[in-house]
């Protein structure tokens, strides 16, 4: 590991990012974390003060299309994530020596200890694990080497999550994620076919600002990437809530950039930061280009998800017929309804309460000749909905609230 004087910010500042870029660099990481704007100048001390941090990357079976979108990651850029925010002790795909070499750097490494492990792709199973080697080890068991060594193990990609699609129906590799490799408590999940980098410099960020990876689900997908639907983040979804809707590819509605719902969009059951944080810099993801959510940071997406072009099937077993949009519209209009009645009861309750209230003062007006109190203040203490109406004012209308209230979309 290197000194201080070789720190985070140094290699920044030796790369021309001057302070300003950096303030900006840790207020846009404190965004991606979903902290409040406050953090933004803790990350920027606990980076300025933080060594470069040492890094192996494993790739084991899948398309290498995870380090591909590290590479040409843009924000940030690859200068300061790969070069200045890490040490790369070990990347097959970027590292100079090759062969016996770099599986001399890769033991070195491991000797050393201190390091973040990034796992790229699935871990054959089957046959041995021959599907997948590195200097002549099954992958598997390098990964749990090289994992139980490591500070904490990041994988990244829906084949390191899950298996991906080597471990769909029919594969014969026996593929499966990197999760039974790990000590329990030092994984951290970023599916995503491919991972998004941003999320990926956020999760370190997050490690050298709070010496501890994120918060995860049970699925140790950190929450601050992984806890929204992406159908609540998305920005058709008004089309949605107007019953607009794509229903032939380059349709009118397409062109208009209307809900890809029917189209197959799996974004109602699958929970990502794809809308907000977007690729290329922020400027887009696949809804905002014009193709469905196909859900890849869910488990077992490629079954699960497929057809990827065929709507969702209805949330009702016993009623098939009866579309996901249909029981949502259902869900709000019997919330609505509830919420109605509610008030009318509410309505009912304070004028009966009032008037007994106003019944015993008078009473004890004429046992006491004090005055009786105002009926207006019997109403301060409910909920806002049965103060409007015991001053004779509608309930507000339920909208949003209703459809989070639901837990279905729209």
């Amino acid at each position: 590991m290197t000194t201080h004087d070789d720190g985070l910010f140094a290699a920044m500042a030796g790369r021309g990012v001057s302070r300003r870029d950096f303030l900006k660099f840790s207020s846009a990481m404190a965004l991606a974390l979903a902290l409040p704007a406050t953090f933004a100048p803790r990350i920027a001390a606990a980076v300025t003060a933080a060594p470069r941090l040492p890094l192996v990357w494993l790739r084991g079976l899948g398309c290498g299309g995870d380090g591909e979108a590290f590479l040409r990651s843009a924000k940030p850029t690859t200068a300061e994530l790969l070069l200045d925010l890490l040490s790369v002790d070990y990347a097959a795909a970027l590292m100079a020596p090759s062969g016996t070499a770099a599986v001399r750097s890769l033991a070195d490494a491991i000797a050393r200890g201190g390091y973040i492990a990034v796992v790229e792709g699935a871990v054959p199973t089957g046959d041995g694990g021959v599907a997948c080697a590195v200097g002549g080890r099954a992958f598997g068991d390098v990964a749990r080497e090289v994992c139980a060594r490591a500070l904490a193990t990041i994988a990244v990609g829906s084949c390191a999550f899950d298996g991906g699609v080597a471990a769909a129906s029919g594969g014969s590799t026996r593929a499966t994620g990197v999760a039974g490799l790990v000590p329990a408590g030092r994984l951290v999940s970023l599916p995503g076919c491919p991972v998004n980098s941003e999320n990926l410099a956020a999760t370190v960020v997050h490690y050298l600002t709070f010496k501890q990876m994120p918060i995860t689900d049970g699925r140790n997908r950190p929450l601050f990437a992984y806890g929204g639907l992406v159908h609540n983040q998305c920005e058709r979804r008004a089309h949605f809530e107007f019953g607009e809707f794509v229903v032939s590819w380059g349709d009118e509605a397409a062109q208009k950039g209307w809900c890809l719902y029917k189209m197959g969009c799996k974004g109602p059951e699958t929970y990502a930061s794809c809308p907000t944080t977007q690729y290329a810099q922020g400027t887009s993801w696949p809804v905002r280009a014009g193709h469905g959510c196909i859900s890849c940071t869910m488990p077992g997406f490629w079954d699960a998800a497929s057809p990827f072009y065929s709507r969702l099937p209805s949330p009702l077993p016993f009623a098939p017929t009866v579309s996901a949009d249909q029981v949502g519209q259902l869900l709000v209009g019997g919330v609505a309804g509830a919420t109605t009645v509610h008030g009318v009861a509410s309505y009912v309750r304070v004028r009966r309460t009032g008037a007994a209230e106003r019944r015993a003062a008078a009473r004890r007006g004429q046992e006491s000749g004090s005055l009786r109190p105002e009926p207006a203040r019997l109403a301060d203490g409910l909920p806002a909905v049965s103060r409007a109406a015991s001053a004779g004012e509608p309930p507000a209308p339920v909208t949003e609230a209703a459809n989070e209230a639901s837990g279905e979309p729209g």
